[in-house]
């Protein structure tokens, strides 16, 4: 697999477009305003103390104050408290918590005004960007992630991740993590660090424990609330999550961003530096890679997939609703068990990569097209579960029920990534579907043509004339590429009494 990060920089913003073999799988926003992300970690101050919901609301400085639950606090919350008391003076600069005195763990079934007093300054992370009306969510539990390991202060237990299932290395990681593990520092071991040596983890250790000494500096006579550490920016938190050997191109068309990068490289991946480029074209760098073209096909209601299958997704208050369609199609399996385990497979596929790259989060209820045999649910089951391992997001997937409906549930930590796909209409008031999903809709009929059981000859395509131009011009036009996929000559027909986006193929049975 062939991974490549193309990064556009703007004025105002920076957008980060993951490809995987080419395909668009994960689009990301940085916004010069955004003032939340999920990681950062702010000096806060506890407001309204809800003894009922057993919570409280803490203003970090977001119009809607953060919510956090007492199941949210952390069992150290005590010893949090405490430090942050002693650090705010100014005179305890012993970061380390080699000599501080932790306090006993809090009661997990306690109350939350045993703990927490309107006015108190608490450190909270952000686990949830505010999302629609709502504010921040927050936890008290903190937890800086490096490459390899995250450190998880006031904490002494050692975990691995679930991810690595091999228990030798889960045993040599968990001897390493403890050969290294500062005093009052907990440490969990992520899934890229299976393999690595105690030098590597050591390294990311020691760039964590920096990340705190500096978020502690910061506590000292500040103003509440106050940003005291912010997560990694989202190039860096990209890369630190998913570098791997894969990656073969990290492309920018901002110098300075590629200065940045390769200084990143540098020390989480220096055999990896080279990679970096910086785009010199006069093409727009997301064109030059057809990552315009992907978005406009990707996020629209409809999605179009290989085979003329299509997926129709669907937003509610509550949940997300996809529905799987095979399309108006021959198709050369046996049956119709075959039919729909094939549409499925591919469905599952492109469900995977829609979730990840629209950030879809909550509940998600898959109509997948119904199937008779247990044995082919199951292997749909363990297609689409093979197909999000490589998701980084928090997900669960349950086994496909007898009407074919699987129930995902997602993580949200941020909002839902939205793009508008429709386009003004020229003719009159209202919107139309993008002129450029055409190609891809005339190129899925054709190919469910040339592939049906029956053999068509004098295959026609009846376009605008302004469609009928795009397709053939010059000598490396798309109905030249049709012609050497399909080994098939296709008539284009400029029709005059067309609208814009209307297309019409005509073709007759070939005699036996």
């Amino acid at each position: 697999m062939k991974t490549e990060l193309i990064i556009r920089s703007n004025s105002s913003d920076i957008d980060f477009a993951l490809l995987r073999d080419g395909r668009l799988v994960e689009l990301n926003k940085e916004t010069s305003d955004n003032k939340f992300s999920v990681g950062d970690i702010f000096l806060a101050k506890i407001g309204k103390v809800m003894t009922g919901l057993n919570a409280a609301f803490v203003n970090v400085g977001y119009p809607k104050d953060g919510f956090l639950h007492y199941h949210d606090l952390g069992p150290q919350v005590l010893s949090l408290s405490k430090f942050i008391k002693k650090v705010s003076t100014g005179k305890f600069k012993e970061f380390t918590l080699k000599n501080f005195r932790s306090e006993d763990d809090i009661d997990k079934n306690g109350g939350i005004n045993d703990v927490l007093k309107s006015g108190q300054n608490l450190l909270v992370q952000i686990v949830k960007e505010p999302i629609s009306t709502k504010g921040p969510r927050i936890s008290s539990e903190l937890s800086i992630a490096g490459r390899f390991l995250v450190l998880v202060p006031f904490s002494n237990r050692v975990s691995v991740s679930q991810k690595i299932t091999d228990n030798k290395e889960k045993e040599r990681l968990k001897k390493l993590a403890k050969s290294i593990k500062p005093k009052g520092f907990g440490l969990i071991l992520r899934t890229v660090a299976e393999g690595k040596r105690v030098a590597e983890l050591d390294k990311d250790l020691q760039n964590s424990l920096d990340r705190w000494k500096t978020l502690c500096k910061r506590i000292a006579n500040t103003n509440t609330p106050t940003k005291v550490l912010s997560e990694l920016d989202r190039a860096s938190s990209i890369l630190r999550d998913v570098m791997n050997d894969s990656f073969t191109n990290i492309i920018t068309n901002d110098e300075s961003l590629k200065i940045e990068i390769k200084e990143y490289l540098q020390k989480i991946y220096p055999e990896k530096e080279n990679i970096v480029k910086l785009h010199r074209s006069n093409v727009p760098i997301f064109e030059k890679y057809g990552i315009e073209r992907q978005i406009k096909t990707s996020f629209g209601r409809t999605v179009s997939m290989s085979k003329g299958a299509y997926l129709v997704i669907e937003h509610t208050e509550a949940l997300h609703v996809i529905d799987v369609n095979s399309g108006n199609r021959s198709n050369k399996a046996k049956n119709q068990e075959e039919t729909a385990l094939e549409v499925n497979l591919i469905a599952a596929t492109e469900i995977a990569r829609q979730l990840q790259l629209r950030d879809m989060g909550g509940i998600i209820v898959v109509d997948f097209i119904d199937m008779k045999t247990a044995e082919n649910r199951q292997k749909l089951y363990q297609h689409l579960k093979e197909a999000m391992s490589l998701d980084r997001t928090k997900h669960k997937i349950l086994p496909p029920s007898k009407f074919g409906l699987v129930q995902i549930t997602r993580q949200r930590v941020r909002p839902e990534l939205e793009i508008k796909t429709r386009e003004p209409n020229p003719n009159k008031d209202g919107e139309v579907e993008a002129p450029i999903v055409l190609i891809d809709k005339i190129e899925a009929e054709l190919d469910r043509i040339v592939n049906s059981d029956v053999r068509y000859e004098d295959i026609t395509l009846n376009v605008h004339p302004f469609i009928a131009a795009y397709l053939t011009k010059n000598l490396k036009s798309i109905r030249f590429q049709w012609l050497l996929r399909h080994k098939r000559w296709i008539k284009i027909i400029p029709r005059d009494a067309y609208k814009y986006l209307q297309y019409h193929f005509s073709y007759r049975k070939k005699n036996k």
